[in-house]
This record gives C-alpha cells, structure tokens and sequence, in this order.
C-alpha cells in the first residue's frame, strides 16, 4: 500500500495541466472573490464542480486517494492562506476507501494579508479526480482581485457552516492515544470518549508531521467510547517522534464530522 500511495504522489507532482488533459472537462475549477473580515484579512473560496459520477479527495484521503496541493505564489500582497475544509464524504469503491468530494464543493480561504492594500490571489492547484480511473490534473487560477466589502458570499457561507463541530459542541471528553513500537512501523490506539454521531463511525488519524504516513483507522465504538487503531510509519526511515499534542482526528458519520485536536497519555 506504501508503494501505491508513494506512486500516486509522484503522479500527481507531474500532473498534466488541465487545458491538455482529455478528461479535463470531468472537473471545473474557479476561485470566488468572498468578503474583507474586520481584522483586515479576505475570506475567499476555491469552486470545484464535478461531472457526474466523478470525485476528488479531502486534505486526508485515505490510502485510495491522493491529497490536493496548493500554491499560491502568484498571489499579490498575501502572506498566506489557510484552506478551510467542509465536511468530507467517505466513498468505498473496488474494496478500498477514500475520503473526499462529488458533485460540487466550494472550499473557503482565509487569506492573510501581507500589509495594508489591494489583494490579489492567483496561484496553482494540483488534484486527483476519480471515476473508474483516477487522474491527476494540474489547474492554473485565474487572478482574482479580492473586495473590501464585508457582504459575505452566499456559497462561501453555506460551506462555512459545514465546517467540522469543534470537540465542546460535540461533547467530547477525554482522549487518549497509546503508542507501541512495532518494527518499523507504530501502532497507535487513540480512545475518543462522545456521544455517537449517526451511522457507521470513521475515525481518520492525522499528524502535523507530512513525512509520516498514517494507515487507514479500525474503528469501532465500546459504550460512550470510540476506539481507533492505526499504525504509522515515517516515510523518511529511521526512528518516528510522535507528538501527541500535534495528533488531528476527524470523526466521521451521521452525515457529520468532528474535529479534535490533540491526544493525552493514560
């Protein structure tokens, strides 16, 4: 699985840009001006409208999937911008699963200003679209000029508003993750103690280290406990330091998704 997912990456780092890709039309892409915040920063919005049957993946695809990847470097007077995630759908196809998005999705952006003045953001997105084959397409935004207005966007609200719930409107109370070393790789068992969210639960694991690689999460719920259990491997070899405070799980289920940041010790 390491091999497969090591192949897609390098697929998509080569990615055909999307006016000479033959499935180019599968997918449309444009950036949405948004509104000015009081603190002086824009909020924005990438557009991504999928042709029927067809999907791209969450910032955690799973082994099935490849993540997006953002540049912004040819934006004017932006110090950064922060992709703000809706609620991901979980997809099972061919006996794997993938995390991600149909049908169309609008992605907020909080962008950051680098001094006072006009904003303007432009840059390159690198994705994955899947159907029966996946494809990796590199698309070039067009510059938008962002507004000082503060009339927020319709589109970019509703997708704010189907952002995560945060741990406290979830009802979530102590969680733990276990490590234990297992030859090259670490096993982890992170418990979750909240209320269930719907349906079949999802746990994803994620680390604020890109260079290791998280399995997909063996999920199941014991009372008002949520139990997942992972391994983790760092992709550059040698030892792994895993940092519990830096541990980012996503619950997933119900039509819902929780947000937790962090894990303690026993």
């Amino acid at each position: 699985m390491m091999i497969r997912i090591l192949a897609l990456l390098s697929t998509l780092a080569a990615a055909t840009p999307l006016a000479a890709n033959p499935y180019a039309d599968n997918v449309s892409v444009r950036l949405l001006p948004g509104w000015q915040q009081a603190d002086g920063s824009h909020v924005a919005a990438l557009e991504l409208r999928l042709a029927e049957g067809w999907k791209t993946y969450w910032r955690a695809p799973g082994d099935a999937g490849v993540p997006p990847i953002f540049s912004w470097g040819g934006s004017d007077n932006v110090a950064s911008v922060d992709v703000i995630w809706p609620r991901p759908e979980v997809f099972y196809q061919n006996g794997m699963r993938s995390i991600g998005y149909s049908d169309t999705v609008v992605l907020p952006l909080h962008v950051h200003p680098r001094a006072d003045g006009a904003v303007a953001l432009d840059g390159e997105l690198q994705i994955g679209i899947c159907s029966d084959i996946c494809v990796p397409l590199s698309v070039d935004l067009n510059t938008v000029a962002l507004p000082e207005g503060r009339r927020p966007v319709a589109a970019i609200a509703a997708a704010l508003a189907e952002r995560p719930f945060s741990e406290r409107d979830a009802g979530v109370g102590r969680v733990t993750c276990d490590v234990t070393p297992a030859g090259k790789r670490t096993k982890v068992r992170a418990e979750i103690e909240m209320p269930a969210v719907g349906g079949k639960e999802v746990v994803v694991l994620e680390t604020s280290d890109p260079a290791i690689w998280v399995s997909e999460a063996r999920t199941q719920r014991v009372g008002n406990r949520l139990i997942a259990e992972a391994e983790m491997m760092s992709m550059r070899g040698g030892a792994m330091m895993f940092d519990r405070s830096g541990v980012r799980i996503t619950v997933l289920g119900g039509g819902k998704a929780v947000d937790i940041q962090g894990c303690t010790g026993r």
